[in-house]
């Protein structure tokens, strides 16, 4: 998504409107491994072994490349930078960047 270089805004530590800086950074979510309902989990815990259907823990069918993936934005988070104080701000977290756009 297309989003320009500088915007003017108002700095809460200046305590006035400046240029800032945008700056996208992903918002770093990922899942745990180990979390309580992970297979990985299941796994290690034994279950899924033995004769017959493994049925959740067994393999499973190659799944297609648009199936996988129904979001068409990621969420991000908008990081501005004061071009005076060089203090940094977030914009609400985890937005789609669709939303945000500015002209």
């Amino acid at each position: 998504m297309k989003i320009p270089k500088t915007t003017k805004r108002f700095c809460p530590y200046c305590k006035k409107k400046t240029e800032q800086k945008i700056k996208i950074v992903g918002t770093g979510f990922k899942r745990g491994t180990l979390t309580r309902g992970s297979i990985s989990r299941a796994k290690k815990r034994g279950l899924g072994t033995g004769i017959g259907n493994k049925g959740k823990w067994g393999s499973k069918p190659p799944i297609t490349k648009n199936k996988r993936k129904s979001k068409t934005t990621k969420k991000t988070n908008i990081m501005y930078t004061c071009t005076e104080c060089k203090k940094s701000k977030y914009q609400k977290k985890g937005q789609r960047i669709s939303k945000l756009i500015q002209e």
